[in-house]
């Protein structure tokens, strides 16, 4: 199943963790990052649930949940945290879902026979509240994520969907953006934009970060 942005996230009920996960029941009214680690007890793998659970304050202020997946049991991911808190020097409070009978991780197109039959790639799916997948990353095997990038992407999702902006290249929160080039009404665009804007173009209008 090839699964596109836009599209509603697929519903599954799968054992994790943290006990039974009804997915779209789970992540109610929040955001979520749905991401796969091709296997347990691997170098890279470790060092980046051992980096999600350092981040989870900063995944709890912009409303987002997190959710790991891989083909492995629940007994085993049970192990494997008690290595990841040790090595990584935290403690892992998000759930990961085993997923032996690859029901969730074929629903999301997870598995890449190029790569492996039977193992994950490093997907990320950021979800919003309404179950829209908004956003599919997919890594290597060899290729440890970047998580300030998934929090960039976050950022502009969440300030894009409430005013008439886009992010431009290498945007930061706190950056310029972009106008919309929609807008056209100049007593519209004072009024949405009290801070100004430059005009470098009539399709290329920046203004500071709107919002508080």
């Amino acid at each position: 199943m090839s699964l596109h942005l836009g599209d509603t996230a697929p519903d599954f009920t799968q054992d994790s963790t943290m006990g039974p996960i009804e997915f779209h029941k789970w992540l109610g009214n929040h955001w979520a990052v749905l991401f796969s680690h091709p296997a347990d007890y691997t170098p890279v793998c470790t060092t980046e649930l051992g980096s999600v659970a350092r981040l989870m304050e900063d995944f709890k202020r912009r409303d987002v949940k997190v959710l790991a997946v891989s083909v492995d049991p629940v007994t085993a991911h049970k192990e494997w945290i008690k290595d990841i808190d040790e090595t990584q020097r935290t403690h892992v409070e998000f759930p990961i879902l085993g997923d032996q009978d690859r029901k969730v991780s074929t629903l999301y197109d997870m598995i890449h026979p190029r790569q492996s039959d039977t193992l994950t790639v490093r997907s990320v799916f950021i979800i919003d509240p309404k179950k829209t997948i908004r956003t599919i990353l997919t890594y290597p095997a060899s290729t440890g994520r970047d998580f300030g990038e998934i929090f960039r992407v976050i950022d502009s999702l969440q300030l894009t969907d409430k005013y008439a902006v886009a992010t431009p290249a290498n945007w930061r929160s706190g950056d310029d953006v972009v106008i919309s080039p929609a807008l056209k009404d100049k007593a519209a665009l004072k009024a949405q934009f009290p801070k100004g804007y430059k005009e470098i173009r009539p399709y290329l209008r920046m203004t500071p970060q709107p919002g508080p």
